[in-house]
């Protein structure tokens, strides 16, 4: 994997992960929204914060978008997963929020879980017919040879 992939895939979990604490940052300042009062929705686009998050799940989609285009997404998901731990950084020093032991070791397990699927292929290669070529049929599997030879 080149680095530039590396680059597309950091961009990915960073975006999301900052993305979703400045959310998570405003929507505490706006306070509590309602479904049924969607103008409150209106009025937290106003917050710095939560503006500021859009932006970088924006980024976020972009380059997880990107990286789809090269590799599978049993690939791009799992190894993404780094982002748990940046989320659970910034939650505890700039959100100040408590994490639990259980939920440290979930996000452990989860960056080992990160270490395994990244050793594997990237990109699993589907040979498919361009639309003027013909799909090559096995001769032991056609129809056609059962019918001869009966």
């Amino acid at each position: 994997m080149t680095f530039r992939r590396y680059l597309v895939l950091g961009a990915v979990m960073v975006g999301a992960s900052v993305g979703d604490t400045f959310l998570s940052k405003g929507m505490k300042q706006v306070g509590p929204v309602s479904l049924h009062h969607l103008a409150g929705l209106l009025i937290a686009l106003r917050n710095p914060w939560v503006f500021s998050g859009i932006a970088f799940l924006i980024l976020f989609f972009a380059s997880y978008l990107t990286a789809l285009s090269w590799a599978d997404l049993t690939f791009v998901l799992p190894a993404t997963g780094f982002g748990y731990v940046i989320i659970a950084l910034l939650s505890k020093f700039w959100l100040r929020e408590t994490i639990s032991p259980a939920r440290w070791l979930g996000i452990a397990l989860i960056t080992l879980g990160v270490g395994f699927v990244t050793r594997g292929p990237s990109f699993t290669n589907h040979t498919h017919p361009g639309p003027n070529e013909a799909v090559a049929v096995p001769a032991e599997a056609s129809p056609q040879k059962d019918r001869h030879s009966a």
